[in-house]
């Protein structure tokens, strides 16, 4: 898998800049709400499953069991 978490952050921030667009009216506005809505909820249920991952990984290392961060949760720098 490709995406990272700071995918998910630049696809929250298009999503903000479709929705302040003042150009959309009625129902192309109704269709970017619902749109909103559903990337909204499937945003949370990703932060919800990284911090359960890093959660994991802060407790494995409390108890000295491995140093590696889960392939999610890492940095790569380009």
């Amino acid at each position: 898998m490709k995406n990272k978490l700071i995918d998910l952050n630049n696809h929250l921030f298009a999503q903000l800049e479709r929705l302040s667009d003042e150009t959309l009216k009625g129902e192309a506005l109704q269709d970017e709400i619902s749109r909103a809505k559903s990337v909204t909820a499937v945003s949370s249920q990703i932060v919800s499953n990284a911090r359960l991952a890093l959660d994991a990984q802060l407790a494995a290392n409390e108890m000295g069991v491995g140093r590696k961060l889960p392939e999610m949760l890492e940095v790569k720098n380009a």
